[in-house]
């Protein structure tokens, strides 16, 4: 396997100085890292692998050298150490210590010392490491014995191997003649491409098969003859046989195989397999349909706001209407945007939702915040849809503020063919937790954060010219200036936004060094970056060229991933070709649309990314695009610059287009913008230099190609990289070849690019390793489809490969991984790479052992998930070498072209990276450019070339021939005649080879229509090397058997015999269509390998004669049917052609010269009956204006057939009058061989002409052949216990049971017997009423949710309507749905567990109680349940009984589907006329029918089992359709219901509809237009419609809904079509569903006019079996089974009275147990049926839910039609009284005092009715927040209580006709506002009470806290439905300046809920008005205003506030005038005294 050498030191060295050292083996050289700066020692201590593909030979040397290292002048020698390996090879592990040997020989003191390790690759040496190898050991000695034989030969060292260099293409023969010799065969090692190989090799046991094992050989044993080449159809035996000694005798549930089948035969590893699907998918526009729903939003941030939902997809922006003053909006409207582009414009286009505050006609409002995500985001989520998600709004202004609000919307995108399933839509109150329901695809945290994303962009170089040149003349002239003609700069675009860097004026190599920033939130929701290069210029800005960056490639979301990091790296871009036109035709190439035909530039970028902190101050706070400059980038970042050499040689081109004219056609190959003569280098015209290095200068002239230092050993080597002109040479009608004959022309071009191998090679070993598990995937299709055995067997051994594969892509991954230029992203992905294939060869492994028969299905899907995975790793984002580009070139014109990746021809010493096509021969059909390719252009190939390709670096180049067809000579340039390296500018073949090929064309089938009749005159042009030949045509037949032998002679082919017997050029079939006038017209195309004989083979099995086999036939990218037909390749000897095998002459003298398929290949026929039951015509259309009158069907299989009688009058009678025909015919015994039987339908007009009307072939027989049973007694229990457990799987459990608990106990009796079976059914008191325990302890969850305490009132009788029965159904119907996705989550937990199958059934039946089946009281029951069921379900059973509802079954889709089309005997075909479109869109199937068949088709064997005729009652004229009806006329009555509409397409300009229903029936057409509902998307009809109408003219019901429009025609919403016809006649019995009960009055009573007694009984006497038996006890008897059940009934007055109805009734619902006959009847149901538009096909317009009756008139007529009408909602009064708020914050501020006040009022209204809304009146200057009010508002509504939704009709606006109805979720808004006299008022705080449930309101102010608003669920609820009076106090909230939530205030209400009855008999008055009066509250007086009576309030102010101030100022005043007075009377007093007085 490898050979290692660790090199660990060098030591006694001489001097100071940089030491390096090489080590060479095999003419492959290591270079170690230099050692910088060592004096003694150098201790290098690196490991060194060689992968080898032979063992080494004892002889063979391994060279160590050891340099003076020196940066300026060559390395210095120290000395060589050289060792022969002969030791090695013997040992296997080898330490050495040696001295050097300097340059004469000598020894010198310096010492090596190096460790080897050889592993060899049979195992007969070396340790086993792990690691190295695939296997661990002792899983390979189980299978040593085995493969002992294989490996042996497959290895046997030829001592030659690939790396090795010896072995030009000449020295071949020697070889190849030894070994002939030797007495061995030659067979080819196989290739891991397209492989067949050989079938006993378990993959990957002791070799991995990708290897190229050099040119060692199999030895052909005996028993192993020509296994390598036998033909893909393997017999059962044959493969058993082998499989037992592959497994030597193992369990063959272990055994894996190896490749059994592959769509071409062995492919050896000179050839590569080419590519069938031509046509560029890319680019072409589609139909896209956008789907917005936004419901409501909540937690906007703003005080009292008018919020507008604005929804923006790219250009288009539509809104909302607004709602006033809310943050909490509901909104319940739907959008639609419809697009027609290519899936790469739709997947980036943007969607963006805003939240606007306030806008209007006169002002655009403001922003609160937005959401963005691109539709890719949206088409990759499951079902391509968000459903019912919370959208996070933010702020781009300003990133620092955090969640802005959420809106609550549906998004879903919808593609041609996609059908959206809407999820079930979960109880309402899971949804408001809107953490755990945020819009974010799986995977993203819900906390995103803002980032910051750089786009680094350095410099760019090949730009284009993107100017004419006679403008740049003319200045040059003028001026005397030379500029560079282009201006280029970059323009990045990212998530909504785009940036640009400067212009750099007049330069082909612009440098920028700018960086572009974006602040977005990461993870980001818009995947792609796209990076564009454009053109300033002042007319036209055109882009140059266009790269996408897919984040998710360039980031690792997992636990060990990595943020968005990129480059710096080189990208390629791609687009038109390079001359410069005004006018480009391919512009759209440059946008990055479709794929590039040119390389246009490459651009140095690098991309990275920061989390921001938004709380750090210096953040900017604003998402604008910003562009700054950054450092320059040294040359080395991006890896070395290396020279690499390109070689191609064309070694055959043929099928050139006849429209090219005859003109010298000519090849040019091109690699980036080496090569390209024309129109490649621009050169700059200014060079650039640099004062100190001359990188720059360098690299720009290596880019140019003219450098000095370009002469190497080559001498100087001049690129060519055109073939000489050549004339075209005529092949046929259609195409040209090129004469090349032994000539063959070669290019070659070197080409200087950085380094960047690795990342290919990774690339190619995971792209080849993905191709094996492609391939591998494809052979166990194939085996399935042929039903061969054990495709189990092959999975393992494909799981097997994988492992082994992810394995050694670990080791080989792990190679360098400090080389140059490695980027942050390059280290990254290696990792995660690593990681990811780790863990996929470890799941491999496991899945290998769980694969079995019965669990193949799940783990094929398992490894279709690992392909994806594989195939996503595989794309490497970080380009390095640009493609490869072959164009044809007439004229000097570019006509077509091909694109190679540079990967997949890159060479690498070790085979698995080296690229799939390098040094191999591919076949490569070239294609138009752009938009020409697309559509039938597209279809016809340009040419067909084989091409010989080998890029490597040029220093590895020396193989570059190695992998050539050898026997070639080499013509040299005359230049390099002498010079041995020099490659050869042609080569010539002396060996050339003749053949003959026969070509056996037996039959096409499924060919599509070319022809306006429906039908094509097919013909089949076969092409081989240079010629063509044809088949004659057939007429008129998709499906036509040519049976027919194509001999191409004297064919010769360039090369050595051998290799051409393994590797024989490919064969190309095209199929056209020929017209009488004008060119035949294409129809498809498909490849075929010949298998080849040589001239000294025996013609004998196992490979001869080849055998038929199938071929898909593709036009375009769409199938278009299958070839049977085999090839095969014989040599002609050289003694001549009599040695062939002989042909047998034409046999047939009819046919002329035409020559069959011979014997032993056409397939072994058998005698055949086809019974046809012909039952009549449907809807047949026009055939050229005229009428189909007289119609009759004609039937061809295998040239017989048979016709049906005429039908005299179409009009009066469509259906035949003779039923059964038949015809014999022989068919081949494999029925995957039997042709189709084609349908054809005439009218016969007068005078015996006949038209065709239309043809429909059925391309496989199998579903209608008839096989006998084998055994007699079948055993009918098995087979119903099978069946319930299938059909339970099938449907998630046994939801097909009725009500009532059945146990089916199937115990056999002795089977002497009739086999009886009994189904019990426990009689209880109440015979309707059974409990299901399920649906109990559901409702009991929900109250436990709303924590109600009081016990929910019985449903009374009279109440239910049909509606309860509805609504009851559908939330089973989603609770089936939820336990389906529970189960599905557990079997996948399950998974890893052994399965067993009976198990798995018997599990699912009874684990898993669903609703329907329904729970008995009986106590041993509630045992059984005691140990199943947790405790809480327990409680449920015990609890008193509730009344329950009888249900119906609501089907999520159409009735067809559930019940096979209802085609259970009379099966449809559709007649189809008119060709197929060119285009993908332009001609649907659809419109190509003209009308219907209705029969059916019998295929068996001849003679049949006596038997059969002898069963009872057996009418021989109707064969094997027995019991048929007749098909004569019926009157019927259909009654049609429709329950209502859902998501209809708006068809208004303001996003809604007015929706109404039209029925048509035959000549009935009933427009309901009167009754239409205005302006609804999701309409509630209810409506039923009569009709009478015969069968079977009118079958055909379609029911529409249109759009009313008051001015204009009606548009049609959209259709559905239903056919009653099969629905009447079915066995399902579809005419009227069976209710689940019995019931004579009431909700349910039972609507079919046929009683259950009497339909039992007719359908026991059509099917002649026995019964019914009604016995005692409630049992009764059918064929053999014994059913019990309930005999009683009530009537409406409760009188109790014995019936058989309820017994009769469960048979019926359990008919499909009756033997024989039985199958499911059809229950009362709801169907939903998608609503289509044939304007937009394929794309959902809406559902409708309806079902339909039919009643025949012959029969007893039946009741009234049920009462579906919509319910109407209740009226209702709601009074709230506000009695007084406290704590309210105080907003005002005092004028005289500065005191805190609020002036208090209260405003309330109901949701959706803000205009009603009602306010207190004011309490004024509140002091301290408190509040009083009395007062009352009074809110009337009407409710529908089974939707909990107040219902609104009121005009849209001004201009609307009438009014709208809305459903509105029941919220009671009251809020509490501060009155300003001259601003406006201050919003203060609100609260929202939802009335079905909400926080029960606290008792005293005190207890009432935030967390009542903030966190409901902590708190019990209430609802004001079932309470009808609550009184409490609630908080007011509001957010503050920080966003967060804070009390504002508290309210006490009194909430009373009247009907509107009630509200009648005891009225009530507004505010505080009379009757029932509320006295006036109790406010203290300063309330009153100022003004009115200041004095009063001077007095309240003066005595409340400042009485003590007051008081003080009064004492200190006295004070004071005491004092004054003291010394105003002091002195005078004092001279009083003093006088003496």
């Amino acid at each position: 396997m490898a050979l290692l050498v660790h090199l660990k030191t060098v030591t006694d060295l001489r001097g100071r100085g940089d030491r390096i050292a090489k080590v060479a083996f095999r003419g492959l050289s290591f270079y170690t890292r230099v050692i910088e700066n060592c004096e003694d020692e150098a201790p290098f201590d690196e490991t060194f692998r060689w992968p080898i593909a032979s063992n080494i030979d004892g002889n063979e040397m391994l060279e160590i050298q050891v340099y003076n290292y020196s940066k300026v002048f060559t390395n210095r020698l120290i000395g060589t150490f050289a060792m022969v390996l002969q030791k090695v090879v013997e040992e296997g592990q080898l330490e050495i210590s040696d001295t050097l040997i300097d340059d004469n020989n000598s020894s010198i003191r310096t010492c090596v010392s190096i460790e080897i390790k050889y592993q060899a690759m049979d195992g007969t040496v070396g340790a086993w490491n792990d690691s190295e190898f695939l296997e661990n050991p002792n899983q390979r000695a189980d299978h040593e014995t085995t493969f002992h034989f294989e490996t042996e030969s497959l290895l046997s060292g030829s001592g030659q191997s690939l790396g090795s260099g010896t072995s030009p293409g000449r020295s071949q023969q020697s070889l190849l003649g030894e070994k002939r010799n030797a007495g061995r065969d030659v067979i080819k090692p196989k290739d891991d491409k397209g492989k067949k190989e050989s079938k006993e090799k378990t993959s990957g046991k002791g070799v991995f098969s990708g290897m190229k094992l050099g040119k060692a050989r199999h030895a052909k044993d005996d028993h192993k003859k020509g296994h390598a080449d036998e033909p893909a159809v393997l017999e059962t035996e044959d493969l058993d046989r082998k499989a037992m000694r592959l497994g030597g005798g193992l369990d063959p549930d272990t055994i894996s195989l190896a490749s059994v089948t592959a769509v071409t035969t062995n492919v050896s590893n000179k050839r590569s397999k080419p590519d069938i699907k031509m046509e560029p998918s890319a680019g072409r526009p589609q139909d896209y349909q956008v789907s917005i729903t936004i419901i409501e939003a909540r937690q906007l941030v703003g005080l009292n706001m008018d919020p507008v939902v604005c929804v923006e997809i790219g250009e288009e922006k539509k809104y909302t209407s607004m709602k006033e003053s809310t943050n909490c909006p509901y909104y319940n409207e739907y959008f639609v945007f419809d697009f027609h582009v290519s899936p790469d414009v739709m997947f980036d286009k943007i969607v963006k939702l805003s939240v606007i505050h306030s806008k209007n006609l006169l002002r655009s409002g403001t922003l609160v915040g937005t959401f963005k995500l691109d539709i890719g985001t949206i088409y990759s989520q499951p079902e391509h849809q968000f459903y019912h998600k919370w959208a996070i709004l933010s702020d781009p202004g300003d990133i620092t503020t955090g969640v802005k609000g959420y809106i609550k919307c549906d998004i879903a995108v919808v593609g041609k063919g996609d059908n959206i399933k809407t999820p079930h839509k979960s109880n309402e109150t899971d949804e408001d937790d809107i953490e755990g329901n945020l819009l974010l695809p799986e995977g993203v945290p819900s906390e995103r954060q803002w980032a910051r994303y750089y786009v680094k962009v350095y410099r760019a170089e090949g730009l284009p010219k993107m100017n004419t040149s006679i403008m740049a003349n003319m200045k040059k002239a003028f001026i005397g200036e030379n500029k560079d003609l282009v201006d280029p700069y970059v323009q990045v675009s990212f998530a909504g936004q785009k940036g640009k860097t400067s212009v750099q004026k007049s330069t082909y190599e612009p440098v920028w060094n700018e960086q572009i920033i974006f602040t977005e939130m990461f993870p980001p929701l818009c995947t792609r970056i796209k990076i564009q290069i454009r053109d300033c210029d002042k007319v036209n800005e055109v882009a140059i060229g266009t790269h996408f960056v897919d984040l998710r490639k360039i980031s690792n979301d997992g636990d060990k991933g990595f943020l968005p990091t990129f480059g710096p790296s080189w990208v390629n871009m791609y687009g038109s070709t390079r001359n410069y036109t005004l006018m480009d035709e391919h512009q759209d190439l440059n946008e990055g649309l479709g794929e590039g035909v040119s390389f246009r530039a490459r651009l140095l970028i690098c991309i990275g990314m920061e989390i921001l902190d938004t709380a750090s101050p210096e953040v900017m706070s604003s998402t604008d695009v910003q562009m700054e400059s950054i450092q320059q980038i040294s040359d080395l970042a991006t890896g070395k610059l290396e020279e690499f050499f390109l070689f191609g040689a064309f070694l055959e081109s043929t099928m050139l287009d006849r429209r090219i004219g005859d003109k010298p056609v000519n090849f040019e190959v091109t690699i980036g913008n080496y090569g390209n003569q024309i129109d490649g280098i621009s050169k700059p015209a200014v060079r650039k230099r640099k004062g100190g290095g001359d990188t720059d200068e360098e690299e720009s002239e290596l880019l140019q190609n003219s450098s000095e230092d370009e002469v190497d050993d080559d001498g100087d080597l001049e690129p060519i990289s055109c073939t000489p002109p050549m004339k075209p040479v005529i092949t046929d009608r259609n195409y040209f070849h090129l004469p090349y004959f032994e000539k063959k022309p070669c290019t070659y071009i070197k080409s200087w690019w950085q380094d960047q191998r690795r990342r290919l090679y990774n690339a190619n070993i995971m792209d080849k390793i993905a191709d094996k598990l492609e391939e591998g995937l494809n052979d166990v299709q194939e085996i399935l489809k042929t039903e061969k055995p054990h495709p189990e067997r092959r999975l393992r051994g494909v799981l097997e490969e994988l492992s082994s594969g992810c394995t050694r892509f670990v080791s080989l991954a792990n190679k360098d991984q400090n080389a140059a230029g490695k980027t942050k992203l390059d280290r990254e992905r290696l990792k995660s790479c690593i990681r990811e294939m780790e863990n996929m060869a470890q799941q491999a492994k496991t899945m290998r052992t769980q694969v079995k028969k019965t669990t193949l299905k799940d783990k094929l899907k398992q490894v279709h998930v690992f392909l994806h995975k594989l195939r996503f790793m595989a794309e490497e984002p970080q380009h390095s070498i640009p493609e490869i580009f072959i164009w044809m070139m007439s004229n000097n014109k570019r006509i077509a072209y091909a694109r190679i990746p540079s990967k997949d021809i890159l060479y690498s010493i070790v085979d698995e990276e080296t690229g799939k096509d390098c040094g191999k021969v591919k076949t490569v059909f070239l294609k138009l450019p752009g938009k020409r390719g697309f559509g039938t252009a597209g279809w016809t190939v340009q040419a067909k070339i084989e091409v010989y390709f080998w890029l490597g670096l040029n220093k590895q180049r020396k193989d570059f021939l190695t992998g050539l067809p050898s026997g070639y000579e080499e013509n040299k340039a005359v230049q390099g005649q002498g010079l041995q390296s020099f490659p050869p500018i042609s080569l010539t073949y002396i060996k050339k080879q003749l053949f003959q090929l026969r070509v056996h064309m037996y039959q096409a089938r499924s060919l599509c229509a070319a022809d306006s009749s429906g039908l094509s005159d097919p013909f089949a042009r076969v092409f081989f090397s240079t010629q063509s030949q044809c088949t004659e045509v057939l007429q008129e037949t998709l499906c036509p058997t040519w049976d027919q032998l194509l001999v191409f002679d004297n064919i010769e082919l360039y090369g050595e015999a051998q290799e051409l017997r393994d590797d024989p050029p490919i064969v190309v079939i095209e199929i056209y269509d020929q017209d009488t006038v004008g060119k035949a017209e294409y129809i498809g195309r498909t490849f075929a390998k010949p298998i080849v004989k040589m001239a000294e083979e025996e013609y004998c099995p196992p490979r001869f004669p080849p055998q038929l086999e199938y071929y898909q036939i593709y036009r375009g990218n769409s199938t278009a049917g299958d070839l049977l037909a085999a090839f095969e390749l014989l040599q002609i000897p050289p003694l001549g052609k009599h040695n062939l095998p002989p042909i047998d002459g034409p046999t047939d003298s009819e046919r002329g010269p035409i020559l069959p398929v011979p014997k032993g290949i056409r397939p072994v026929l058998s005698k055949y009956r086809i019974e046809i039951l012909f039952w009549g015509l449907r809807d047949l259309k026009r055939v050229n204006l005229a009428q189909v009158d007289r119609p009759r069907v004609d039937i061809e299989c295998a040239g017989k057939g048979v016709q049906s009688a005429v039908i005299q009058n179409y009009k009066k009678n469509p259906n035949f009058s003779t039923l059964v025909k038949y015809f014999e015919v022989d068919l081949p015994e494999n029925e995957l061989l039997h042709p189709p039987l084609n349908i054809r339908v005439v009218d016969c007009r007068a005078f015996g002409r006949y038209t065709l009307v239309g043809s429909h072939a059925v391309g496989s027989l199998r579903k209608f052949i008839y096989r006998p049973p084998e055994n007699k007694v079948q055993n009918w229990v098995n087979a119903a216990k099978l069946m319930h457990g299938y059909q339970a799987l099938a449907n998630g459990g046994p939801l097909f049971r009725p009500a009532g608990d059945i146990n089916v106990n199937m115990e056999t009796e002795v089977p002497v017997k009739k086999m009886e079976t009994v189904v019990k059914l426990e009689a209880n008191s109440d015979a309707v009423v059974k409990v299901d325990a399920n649906e109990d302890e559901k409702s009991k969850k929900k109250k436990k949710k709303k924590g109600e305490e009081i016990e929910e009132e019985e449903p009374d009788e009279s109440m239910l309507d049909w509606w309860s029965k509805y609504f009851a159904s559908i939330e089973t119907l989603m609770e089936r749905i939820r336990q389906q996705e529970a189960a599905a989550a557990e079997a996948e937990e399950k998974e890893d567990m052994e399965i067993a199958a009976e198990g798995k059934l018997d599990l699912k039946i009874d684990d898993s109680p669903m609703k329907g089946t329904k729970q008995s009281k009986s106590k041993d029951k509630a045992k059984a349940q005691e140990k199943e069921k947790k405790k809480k379900q327990l409680e449920m059973v015990e609890k008193k009984e509730k009344v329950k509802i009888d249900e119906l079954q609501v089907y999520d889709k159409e009735l067809e589907t559930e019940f096979g089309n209802f085609e259970d005997w009379l099966h449809t075909f559709n007649l189809y006329r008119g060709k197929i479109g060119d285009d993908d869109d332009s001609c649907t199937d659809e419109e190509r029918i003209v009308g219907r068949f209705k029969g059916s088709v019998c295929v068996y064997k001849v003679p049949l089992p006596e038997d059969i005729a002898r069963e009872a009652g057996y009418e021989p004229t109707f064969g094997m359709f027995q019991g048929i009806p007749n098909n004569d006329l019926v009157n019927v009555l259909v009654r049609v219901y429709v329950v209502r509409a859902t998501e209809l397409h708006p068809a208004d300009i303001n996003g809604k509809a007015d929706p109404y229903i039209v029925i048509k029936l035959g000549k009935t057409e009933i427009r309901d237009k009167e009754n239409y509902i205005s302006k609804q998307l999701n309409p509630v009809f209810g409506k039923s419609f009569d009709i009478e109408v015969t069968f079977p003219m009118e079958s055909m019901l379609t029911v529409s809904i249109y759009d009313w429009d008051l001015v204009g025609t009606d548009d049609l919403i959209g259709e559905t079509k239903l056919d009653l016809e099969n629905r009447y006649y079915s066995k399902h019995r579809a005419t009227c569903g069976i209710a689940q009960q019995y019931s004579l009055h009431g909700y349910n009573m039972w609507r079919d006019p046929v009683k259950p007694t009497q339909l039992l009984t007719k359908l026991c006497k059509e099917n002649k079996i026995d019964g019914p038996h009604f016995g005692p006890g409630g049992r009764v008897k059918v064929a053999n089974r014994v059913f019990t059940g309930p005999t009683e009934i009530e009537d409406e007055n409760g009188v109790k009275k014995e019936t058989d109805e309820h017994l009769s009734l469960i048979v019926l619902h359990h008919w499909e147990e009756v033997p024989r006959v039985g199958c499911r009847l059809v229950p009362e149901h709801v169907e939903t049926r998608p609503l289509l538009n044939p304007e937009k096909p394929g794309i959902e317009q809406g559902r409708i839910e309806m079902f339909v009756d039919m009643f025949p008139k012959d029969m007893p007529a039946p009741g009234a039609p049920i009462d579906i009408s919509p319910r109407k909602p209740k009226k209702y009064e709601l009074r709230v009284i506000v009695w007084n708020t406290d704590e309210v914050i105080l907003e005002d501020d005092d004028y005289f005092t500065g005191e805190k006040s609020s002036d208090i009022f209260v405003r309330g209204w109901l949701k959706g009715q803000q205009e009603d809304k009602q306010d207190t009146d004011v309490h004024y200057h509140s002091l301290t927040g408190e509040g009083n009010f009395n007062w009352r508002f009074i809110f009337p509504f009407d409710y529908l209580m089974a939707e909990e939704k107040i219902v609104i009709s009121k005009k849209e606006s001004m201009f609307s006709w009438d009014e709208t109805e809305y459903k509105i979720p029941a919220r009671l808004t009251l809020q509490v506002w501060d009155a300003d006299h001259f601003s406006a008022d201050d919003f203060l705080g609100a609260i929202e009470l939802d009335l079905n449930r909400f926080t029960r309101g606290a008792k005293t102010a005190k207890l009432c806290t935030i967390e009542m608003a903030t966190d409901e669920s902590a708190f019990p609820t209430v609802s004001i439905f079932k309470q009808k009076r609550v009184k409490g106090w609630w908080p007011f909230v509001a957010r503050n300046e920080n966003d967060e939530m804070e009390l504002t205030g508290k309210v006490e209400a009194e909430l009373h809920l009247l009907t509107a009855e009630e509200a009648e008999k005891s009225p009530a008055g507004l505010a505080r008005n009379e009757p029932e009066p509320l006295e006036k509250p109790n406010r203290p007086d300063t309330s009153f205003i100022w003004f009115l009576n200041p004095l009063k309030s001077i007095k309240y102010l003066i005595c409340n506030r400042y009485k003590w101030l007051i008081v003080k100022i009064v004492l200190a005043l006295l004070l004071l005038i005491m004092i004054g007075l003291f010394l105003y009377s002091m002195p005078g007093y004092m001279v009083k005294k003093l006088l003496g007085a």
